[in-house]
């Protein structure tokens, strides 16, 4: 039978996981609102490419920021930071009128945008380091997956909303629905969450950059891995769907909430995938050829125009399965490599920069090379990227403890 503390262990987590459950579907929403409706009234590539540029490059540092801020005054305070945060972000944007010149609107959007990603990493860092405290060395990879999996599907289910929402309700309305869903998960989390992750000594600034090698290592890995993504998601997939294919917003929004849940679900199972003994090199490195392996079949496609739209829906889906349970290894192995509970929150916050980074650059990447090449010039820009992840990854070090119990 479990005892009153693992019961008050479990409970956390699941008051944790349904604060960020609900702040990923407004931040998926909020991702589709803004690409749609700023397309829809004639942003070029680049333009939208910058959209997205501040709430990325807040993330660097924020998550450098915020794992130093979390292992000193707790996760409840960055968590409930994080969420207050995206409902002022929500608010702002909708003070946006189409009648703004676009160097403005871009300026305003950008800087709301920057709040929507210190509110982002935020709620991911402290939502993902609270699990390192509430689950034993059997259970981490477990309760991570379910984590990551479960919060890309429902970002997923986000994208989803946030084009349904575009049609039926229109921008304004759409942003102030989400802000005050988000107002009342602000108040249970600041109500019902207890204090967490607390360190016993708290740890200097200079501690943000002084990180072992396998932490770096992965930390690059990870980089490279989203920037692969990022450089085809952001920009150069829904505007190539839109103005070569001719999808409407609710065939967009379908196919990239389909294809975010669905990785998100095969995120959930990867321990399950990988096995309960692996080897870290093979486990976080193995299929990332076969990824870049079919980045070439769809820019070949692409580009010859011969079967595009099967090429690129099919070729994504086996992309996004190999993707996700290479990310969800990389979220296990930062929390096995991560030695001292002191500096777990350090270590995630330093290794979601270095995410943040990726994506990033990633989204200038995006817009830039659709703008120059089309969907097919992201693509190659993704196989760079995948090249790069794998000769990062083939080096990285051995967790300590080899075998992870699933139980």
């Amino acid at each position: 039978m479990p005892n009153t503390y693992d019961r008050m262990k479990t409970g956390t987590y699941a008051l944790v996981t349904g604060a960020y459950w609900a702040f990923t579907l407004t931040d998926g929403a909020l991702r589709m609102l803004v690409l749609l409706y700023f397309h829809d009234l004639g942003y070029n590539p680049v333009s939208l490419a910058l959209l997205f540029v501040l709430y990325e490059l807040f993330g660097v540092f924020t998550n450098l920021i915020g794992g130093w801020l979390g292992a000193r005054s707790g996760l409840h305070r960055t968590l409930v930071a994080g969420l207050g945060l995206q409902v002022l972000a929500l608010l702002a944007l909708s003070l946006h009128s189409p009648s703004w010149r676009e160097w403005l609107a871009v300026t305003w959007v950008m800087g709301a945008q920057a709040l929507s990603g210190i509110a982002k990493d935020l709620t991911k860092m402290s939502s993902k380091t609270a699990v390192k405290f509430v689950s034993t060395e059997g259970t981490l990879f477990r309760f991570v997956a379910l984590l990551t999996g479960s919060k890309n599907a429902l970002k997923g289910g986000g994208f989803f909303l946030g084009a349904a929402l575009l049609t039926w309700r229109g921008f304004d309305q759409s942003l102030w629905i989400m802000a005050a869903a988000l107002t009342a998960v602000l108040a249970l989390t600041v109500v019902l969450v207890s204090p967490i992750g607390h360190a016993g000594a708290k740890p200097p600034f200079r501690q943000v950059a002084q990180k072992s090698r396998a932490i770096k290592r992965l930390s690059l890995a990870r980089f490279f891995l989203f920037g692969s993504r990022d450089i085809w998601f952001v920009v150069a997939l829904p505007v190539f769907l839109g103005d070569e294919l001719g999808w409407s917003f609710y065939a967009i929004g379908a196919f990239l909430a389909i294809w975010v849940m669905a990785y998100g679900a095969v995120q959930a199972i990867a321990p399950a995938l990988t096995g309960v003994f692996y080897d870290t090199r093979s486990a976080a490195s193995g299929l990332l050829t076969p990824m870049a392996v079919v980045m070439a079949v769809i820019a070949i496609a692409t580009s010859t125009h011969q079967m595009q739209a099967l090429a690129t829906v099919m070729g994504l889906i086996v992309f996004g399965a190999m993707f996700a349970i290479t990310s969800s290894v990389h979220s296990y192995l930062i929390l096995a490599y991560s030695e001292s509970d002191d500096e777990t929150a350090l270590d995630v916050g330093y290794y979601y920069s270095a995410n943040a980074a990726g994506r990033l650059v990633g989204t200038i990447l995006s817009g830039l090379l659709t703008l120059l090449g089309g969907f097919p010039a992201a693509l190659v820009g993704a196989i760079a990227f995948l090249i790069a992840a794998l000769l990062v990854s083939s080096r990285l070090p051995e967790v300590k403890r080899r075998r992870v119990a699933m139980s």
